[in-house]
């Protein structure tokens, strides 16, 4: 099972990172929506967080994410109103990396600092969403969008830490996947 998992995942590196910050079809909520679930970085790095705040256990499996979509409304906020933020797209692309990486090592973080940490990168996360608003025709909806599919994909992240642990030989599983990713946001970072 987890060769498989670490096949599939690798096997993705062949394959061109989805740009979901050109995907509007209106501007609507389903736009938003789709900006997080068909970008292969945002994917990435969300369901690690959920996949984190279940190794990390306890509150940390509803306050992890929730923090994460806190701080993307807050960067969302910022690219609407057009406030720079340097290195948004290293800033992405860096979190699917140390994201992976925290999996990979799985060492007991404090939850406050893990809520700090997905925040930071939240920021640049929402930030490319936000940048996009001023030019839809529903801001408000498109804002939700972006939102709902976060939560829903750190949702799905949740589910899979959950099922990993109840697996036998979770722990080497789940530290195998992070590596992987923490690979794929190395390859993002390097076709920057």
């Amino acid at each position: 099972m987890a060769r498989i998992g670490l096949l599939l995942l690798l096997s993705l590196c062949g394959i061109a990172p989805v740009s979901a910050h050109e995907i509007h079809s209106g501007g609507g909520f389903m736009s938003g929506f789709n900006h997080p679930v068909l970008g292969f970085d945002h994917l990435l790095a969300m369901l690690s967080v959920g996949m984190l705040s279940t190794q990390l256990g306890g509150r940390a499996i509803w306050t992890v994410p929730l923090a994460f979509v806190v701080f993307m409304l807050f960067g969302g906020i910022l690219g609407l109103y057009a406030v720079a933020v340097p290195f948004v797209e290293i800033g992405i692309a860096l979190s699917v990396l140390l994201l992976g990486l925290a999996i990979a090592f799985d060492r007991q973080i404090p939850l406050l600092f893990a809520m700090t940490f997905v925040g930071v990168f939240a920021i640049f996360h929402g930030h490319a969403h936000g940048a996009e608003i001023p030019e839809l025709a529903s801001p408000v909806l498109y804002a939700l969008g972006f939102l709902f599919g976060t939560a829903v994909i750190h949702l799905g992240g949740v589910m899979i830490g959950l099922g990993m642990q109840k697996m036998t030989g979770q722990r080497n599983l789940m530290r195998v996947t992070g590596a992987a990713i923490a690979a794929m946001g190395g390859y993002l970072l390097a076709g920057l």
